[in-house]
């Protein structure tokens, strides 16, 4: 299959499955197998770099996961789950998991992502050596921009910052619009498609890249893949929580950046994506009442248990020299660090949003508009 001097661990306790893994991988790749209950043992003596971890017959999963990536956070964890349990499998990602794959219904799938999770890890790993300079990630981040706020440019920040994403270096990206009832994002980058994410409904259970592939749409500038709303309050009403997850964990799977404009308000749908998030982008007005609707978001979330502290950033959207508050007065009220701040550019953005064109059109635009030139010097901080 390939040559390789990474170290490999196959934790199984299952005879066929192990079994069906190890042909897939081939005699050319040096891979131990051990019981789940020895992994902790295993990895204490030695640190291996990829740990292929079989779902065992009892509940030791979990918490074996989370001793790998304590005592080894490079090691890439691939889980192979016997059922498509949403449960489970969220709290493996939350450990610390990076691939997983249901058996036997994925099996295909495994062979043919395999080689190419081999070769990013290993172009990742010379990459923190400083011998590799291109963009490589091994897990796919997600990305979502929410603002209890409505009106403070939160779908425009998204969209420009996924199409500069995608410019601005060789990430694959995609753009999903999970404003289910009424939309935005189509008419924000001029999409004309009667296909959107409830089309994905049929094989949500078996879904996988291709499936999101044949349903997204190819923004024509930056080549990103989108995923639309359903713009339909009715539709948008049948898109459970485990459909969203499945979604979300699958465009992980298939891109380096997905990222999400969320509605302004908050339920099920909405609280899975912020549980699903690697990073979540609050969109902040600098004046008062954004400020006051933002303390609400937090106080709910705090109720409803979704961690914000690890993973919100603050973009400060529309500052100006008349601002009601500036940036120095917010550092001191604020819980969640700055991450952007985005000058108002009326006069170079409306003429973009009347015309519903992109802001981003070209990898070298030589007359960025100062709101473009500072989401490009966001994008970068990120790619780095």
């Amino acid at each position: 299959m390939m040559e390789t001097n990474i170290k490999m661990l196959l934790a199984s306790d299952d005879d066929t499955i192990h079994n069906q893994i190890l042909n897939a991988i081939g005699t050319n790749l040096s891979i131990q197998l051990v019981n789940p209950e020895d992994v902790v043992r295993e990895i204490n003596r030695d640190v291996q770099d990829i740990v292929i971890f079989v779902q065992p017959n009892n509940d030791i999963a979990v918490e074996n996961i989370q001793h790998i990536k304590s005592v080894s956070p490079a090691t890439l964890v691939i889980f192979i789950a016997k059922t498509s349990d949403f449960t489970l499998l969220r709290n493996i990602t939350k450990a610390g998991a990076s691939e997983f794959f249901v058996y036997p219904e994925e099996h295909g799938t495994f062979v043919a992502r395999f080689p190419t999770i081999i070769k990013n890890y290993e172009i990742s790993k010379q990459a923190q050596d400083g011998s590799v300079s291109t963009f490589v990630r091994g897990r796919g981040q997600i990305i979502s921009f929410f603002s209890g706020s409505g009106g403070v440019g939160k779908t425009v920040l998204a969209s420009t910052f996924a199409q500069t994403l995608k410019l601005e270096s060789t990430a694959e990206v995609i753009l999903i619009d999970l404003n289910l009832q009424f939309g935005g994002i189509e008419t924000m980058i001029s999409i004309n498609s009667n296909r959107s994410i409830a089309d994905l409904t049929p094989v949500i259970k078996e879904l996988n890249e291709s499936h999101i592939r044949n349903v997204s749409q190819t923004e024509e500038y930056s080549k990103m893949d989108v995923l639309i709303s359903p713009c339909d309050a009715e539709v948008a009403e049948t898109l459970s929580e485990e459909f969203i997850a499945k979604l979300l964990r699958t465009c992980r799977r298939s891109f380096d950046f997905v990222i999400i404009d969320l509605p302004s308000f908050v339920n099920n749908q909405v609280v899975t994506a912020l549980e699903e998030s690697d990073q979540i982008y609050y969109v902040l007005s600098p004046d008062t009442p954004s400020l006051k609707i933002m303390k609400q978001f937090e106080e709910l979330c705090t109720r409803l248990g979704i961690e914000l502290n690890s993973k919100t950033k603050i973009i400060l959207n529309q500052t100006g020299k008349d601002n009601e508050v500036q940036e120095k007065d917010l550092k001191e009220v604020l819980r969640f660090p700055i991450e952007a701040t985005i000058r108002r550019d009326i006069k170079g953005l409306q003429p973009f949003i009347n015309k519903g064109e992109p802001i981003r059109k070209e990898v070298k635009e030589r007359r960025l508009i100062p709101f473009a030139k500072d989401i490009k010097k966001w994008a970068h901080s990120v790619l780095k």
